[in-house]
């Protein structure tokens, strides 16, 4: 579905006849003793109208509409909102607030003040969220929030990593995922959002503050509130779009073909140096340089493109005395960036309305209907561009026989595959075909007014996704240079999840005391169910499309690739929670949990969390005329249980088995298990922190240090006697941190505001037990472990000492020596290596860590400055402390035949004093350089970003009776990124790059109009 920009911004424009009249109305702020405020700000809410005070509290506002709300704030004093009748003239009276912390926020199942909270939680606004010119919600999220991680994917529609505090789990597979809570509804991710339907967007991080949630929670959450109407407020319209374009950046230079000739001849092999000289015969020989053939490709060039990207979405808000409501759909599209089908598009529609039945009787409805397209790029086009030689065409016009296209293929100069991405990249077709449905229903009771109710909620979140994965035939050489069949993969998944909530809420105020309890039950439901098939040989060729991709048209179905599977899950929890505050002074808060799951074999956990505040600037020795205006000290602890882990598998095996005892045979029975009795990981978390405010309110600090310790940590065990392995409760892995956010905001004059926000956290990552086992390996080649003491899955390698310049420094290394002893080969322009257990020679017993895919720290910058009509702001990001492994060099000891980077040629050792730190052409690839991973192949993974620049327009308010609010703006996402790794980026997930899709930066013109 393709979206007309200018005809539908036409005929939006068209519809501001319809707008209200406008007036200019005036007034005086004062407070409770009726002294006028001075400098106190006025803004019409959704509108850029905005007015201060003068000396005697006075205000003016022009270009105002009935029913338009006006926000008044001032320092010290609870903020106010008042709607505009019909009168031109107001009185308003704002009532002091010593904390200016009254602000509410949304926690688990209620609202909570922010001067109430004991836990960790950061809330992120509206206008925050939608500067990010992106198809996933949490992309914007990225540098804004202290220890929240957010790893950017490039590919469309595919959604980034987001971490919280680091790693609690091993057995990865969305194991330490965070738990996605949309309007009271549970999410394994939150793709199908649009960002413009978002209200606030808050992220708990400690045990505490998540607890609530059960046992999905152990990982964090992320909690996400759509618009809703106000009451009382005139149905407006909101259009907001943007159109732009992604542009590859960082792309990683690789050998020309001088380059890559010269690397070559340098690498001792007279075969590599033939296959140079059988490319000048079959292309012809460069007049340039008659050493080379006449073919100079830049793969990467050729397979990247600059792509589209645009989003539209139209809302209306509104309500009245008993009713409020939120329409809108959305327009998503952005063409991926490698040249060939995947793209991704997604339409949205969405309601939310409430409803006041009586007094007492609420009820609330809300739906959300997604429908995406997502063509998925193809497996290992950017490995194999990489390895390509830059002495070969992509078309070779001699092969006759190739089809459909004469693609060339490097066998056919002696290399050994052939090294041409395109056959792949033009004859492959994977589509998926994702609808969402989301149904809320929630309805509430006042018992007592205003201080028992009792409410019931249910949620059914219902997701298809359908795969369809067209293969083509091709033919350009033999080996892996064919594709014989045309291959249809079907595949058809549904994904129901239901939850029916009950709560009870009783909240009462006497005296000092406010007290708050809540008790209720969760049942949710999880179920999956997947059919595939797979058929040979349909209708293809010139002239036939995707109308024969059926597979009743296959002339072969491929049993093993049918399949017919499912799961079915049921959890069901009680749980409470009480809060209790004295004279605003002192705060205890506490909650606990019982879960139960049909997941695992260890039916029930129960799960306590405790958290307590004390409001230092509340008494009375604190006096009026500190610069901390507002100081709070908060500690909570808490434990979770973890049900992202993968349920309990395997079974029991009986195999028949004869045993000669003397000269008669008898029959007998073997029986083994690789059964997984598995129980609940339980995570508990301590956490610290102060909030504060200085400086008349304009400094904000929010600062926490906290230890997550996973105990009962699933972990593979190998099994006695049987091969392989099962996972059992016995590991323990620990994560602690610092976490510090500062924002500072200030108005200067009525025309001129700024504002300054910098976080920073950091994070260790631990083993603590691993029941007796030496270490858990994974990786292959590239291996990665887990010691006691270590991260999860560092890479583990020997460790480069530098490059041998001359004879003279072999022979006088007896690990060199050794190793010629052994009958290897080792040169100048090779590897040194460093010793680590002193035994003269250099083997697996000399690998030490090389590092973690962890971050040890992140950072992000923001700033936004208000001038007038024009509005600047800018996102700074970065990370370090991680490193991340460059598999397709390492790849390179396997063979003489690949390209490598241009960087690596730059830098080479090619003769005595050229390099210590890079070897040779013929280093590189020899066994005594390669036997192992190493530090040279592990390169840090730090950077800093330049995330996000914008710089908006609003438009002068017409005079008269139309008045609309037209805002301009052009957006430079990710327009910088500054980092040594040799990779397209350094976001990584894990830590291995070897398919990694690059991140473009992305820059878009967009408007937004409110009516």
């Amino acid at each position: 579905m393709k979206f007309n920009f200018t005809l539908f911004l036409a005929l939006l424009i068209t519809t501001i006849g319809f707008a209200q009249g406008s007036k200019t109305i005036s007034g005086t702020i004062m407070d409770a003793n009726d002294i006028p405020l001075a400098g106190a700000e006025v803004k019409v809410v959704d509108k850029p109208a905005f007015a201060v005070t003068d000396f005697d509290g006075l205000f003016t506002i022009e270009n105002v509409s009935q029913g338009d709300v006006l926000r008044i704030t001032y320092l010290g004093f609870l903020p106010k909102e008042v709607v505009v009748g019909a009168q031109d003239n107001y009185v308003i009276v704002l009532n002091e607030d010593a904390s200016q912390l009254d602000e509410v926020v949304v926690i688990g199942y209620g609202t909570q003040k922010k001067v109430d909270l004991t836990g960790a939680i950061t809330t992120i606004e509206s206008e925050d969220i939608t500067r990010t010119p992106s198809g996933s919600v949490m992309q914007s999220l990225q540098g804004k929030v202290a220890g929240l991680q957010i790893i950017s994917s490039g590919a469309p529609g595919t959604a980034p990593t987001v971490r919280v505090r680091g790693l609690g789990s091993y057995t990865g597979g969305g194991a330490s995922n965070p738990l996605f809570v949309v309007d009271g509804t549970f999410y394994d991710d939150i793709n199908f959002l649009n960002s413009e339907d978002i209200e606030t967007i808050s992220v708990l991080k400690d045990a505490s503050a998540s607890a609530i949630y059960g046992v999905r929670a152990a990982n964090g959450v992320v909690l996400i509130q759509t618009k809703s109407g106000r009451k009382n407020q005139k149905p407006q319209i909101t259009y907001s779009g943007y159109q732009g374009f992604q542009i590859p950046q960082n792309v990683v230079k690789l050998s020309n073909s001088e380059q890559f000739a010269t690397l070559a001849r340098e690498s001792g092999s007279a075969a590599e140096a033939s296959f140079i000289d059988n490319a000048i015969q079959r292309y012809g020989r460069s007049r340039i340089n008659p050493n080379i053939p006449d073919v100079n490709t830049d793969w990467y060039d050729l397979i990247l493109r600059d792509a589209l990207i645009q989003n539209h979405s139209l809302g209306v808000t509104g309500g009245s005395e008993n009713i409020t409501y939120s329409l809108g759909i959305s327009q998503f599209e952005q063409e991926g960036i490698l040249k060939m089908k995947n793209d991704y598009e997604r339409f949205n529609i969405r309601s939310k309305i409430n409803v006041d039945i009586s007094d007492r009787l609420k009820v609330g409805v809300s739906s959300l209907l997604s429908n995406a397209t997502r063509y998925r790029p193809e497996d290992g086009a950017f490995s194999s561009a990489y390895f390509a030689v830059p002495t070969m065409p992509v078309l070779d016009p001699s092969k006759t026989d190739a089809f459909p296209r004469p693609y060339a293929d490097a066998q056919d100069l002696g290399y050994r595959g052939p090294q041409n991405p395109f056959p792949l990249m033009e004859n492959t077709e994977n589509r998926n075909k994702i609808r969402n449905t989301l149904m809320t229903f929630d309805l509430s009771y006042q018992l007592i007014p205003d201080m028992l109710t009792i409410k019931t909620a249910y949620s059914h979140n219902f997701e298809t996704v359908e795969t369809r994965d067209v293969r083509l035939p091709f033919f350009f050489g033999n080996g892996n240079a064919f594709r014989e069949n045309a291959e249809l993969i079907k595949r058809n998944e549904t994904f129901s999840e239901q939850t029916w909530d009950n709560t009870l809420t009783y909240n009462d105020d006497f005296g000092k005391h406010n007290l708050t309890v809540l008790a209720g039950t969760s049942f949710r439901d999880r179920s999956f169910e997947q059919l595939r098939a797979t058929g040979l040989n349909f209708p293809n060729g010139p002239g036939i499309g995707d109308e024969s991709y059926f597979l009743d048209l296959a002339k072969t179905i491929d049993l093993d690739g049918v399949g017919d599977g499912g799961v079915r899950q049921y959890f069901f929890s009680y749980f409470g929670r009480v809060a209790y505050n004295f004279d605003g002074r002192y705060l205890l808060y506490g909650t606990f949990r019982a879960d139960g799951t049909s997941k695992y074999q260890e039916k029930w956990g129960y799960f306590p969390t405790v958290g307590a505040g004390w409001v230092i600037s509340q008494e009375d020795f604190w006096g009026d005329n500190n610069p901390v205006s507002f100081l709070k000290f908060r500690a909570s602890w808490g434990e979770l249980g973890n049900a992202n882990v993968a349920a309990s598998t395997g079974g029991i095996t009986s195999t028949e088995v004869d045993a000669a005892f003397g000269d008669i045979r008898f029959p007998g029975l073997v029986t083994s298990s690789d059964f997984e009795s598995l129980k609940w990981e339980v995570t508990a978390e301590t956490n610290v922190g102060i909030s504060a405010t200085l400086f008349d309110n304009h400094l904000s600090i929010e600062s926490d240090y906290f230890t997550r310790e996973t105990t009962d940590a699933i972990i593979p065990v190998s099994r006695l006697l049987v091969p392989g392995s099962t996972r059992q409760n016995i590991g323990r892995i620990k994560n602690s941190g610092f976490e510090i956010a500062l924002n500072w905001n200030k108005s200067v004059s009525e025309d001129f505001s700024y504002n300054i926000g910098a976080n920073f956290s950091t994070l260790e990552n631990e083993i603590l037990d691993l029941a007796g086992q030496e270490n858990l390996t994974t990786g292959g080649d590239v291996q990665q472990r887990s010691v006691v003491g270590g991260a999860i899955n560092s890479f583990f390698g020997l460790e480069v000492a530098g490059v041998y310049q001359t004879p003279e420094e072999i022979q006088a290394d007896p690990a060199a020596q050794a190793a010629l002893a052994d009958g290897l080969v080792v040169l100048p322009g090779d590897f040194r290596f460093v010793d680590h257990n002193g035994d003269g020679m250099i083997d697996a017993q000399d690998r030490v860590d090389l590092g973690s895919f962890l971050p040890s720290y992140t950072f992000g910058f923001n700033l936004g400055l208000n001038y007038k009509a024009w509005d600047f702001s800018l996102n700074v990001i970065g990370q370090g402390g991680n490193v991340i492994a460059n598999i397709k060099r390492f790849a390179i000891r396997q063979t003489s035949d690949p390209n490598i980077d241009r960087e690596f040629f730059i830098n080479r050792w090619n003769g005595p004093g050229t390099s210590d730190s890079y070897p040779s052409a013929r280093g590189i690839r020899n066994p005594w350089s390669n036997q192992f991973l190493n530090s040279f192949f592990v390169e840090d993974g730090d950077f800093v970003r330049l995330q996000n620049v914008t710089l908006g327009y609003t438009l002068p308010q017409l005079k008269g009776k139309f008045n609309p609010d037209i805002r301009f703006y052009l957006t430079a996402e990710r327009p910088l990124t500054i980092f040594d790794y040799n990779g397209f980026t350094p976001e990584v997930a894990d830590g291995r790059d070897n398919q990694t899709y690059p991140i473009p930066g992305v820059y878009t013109f967009g408007m937004n109009i409110k009516i």
